[in-house]
């Protein structure tokens, strides 16, 4: 499954679940770790961990194996599921406030080759 067949289907998963504000940035000229993040918001704990569980089922039944789940059973307000070449990023509205990933990631972004 190639990244664009990868980003449709966590979109998707995402979708089904009302997984609220998804933005997609393609990141390949920025780093060699994946090629596009998808980060997307949950209005609770419990929302965040069923919309990243969601992915994780959809995309096992698409034949892709995560290489991993992380901040699930925490209860941090942000799991991140890696899929190799699609990374996701489910957060609550706080946390991505904080950490502001799009900013972070996005087009306005400064170019910088140690993240290669």
């Amino acid at each position: 499954m190639n990244s664009e067949e990868l980003k449709a289907l966590v979109i998707d998963a995402l979708d089904d679940l009302k997984g609220v504000d998804i933005k997609v940035l393609d990141v390949r000229d920025k780093t060699s770790m994946t090629d596009i993040l998808v980060i997307a918001g949950g209005s609770s704990s419990r929302q965040v961990n069923a919309l990243a569980q969601h992915v994780v089922e959809k995309a096992k039944e698409a034949g892709c194996r995560p290489m991993g789940v992380e901040g699930s059973e925490q209860g941090s307000g942000w799991v991140l599921v890696d899929l190799g070449d699609v990374v996701v990023h489910v957060m609550l509205p706080e946390t991505r406030d904080f950490y502001n990933l799009e900013k972070l990631w996005g087009d306005d972004a400064p170019e910088d080759d140690s993240l290669s």
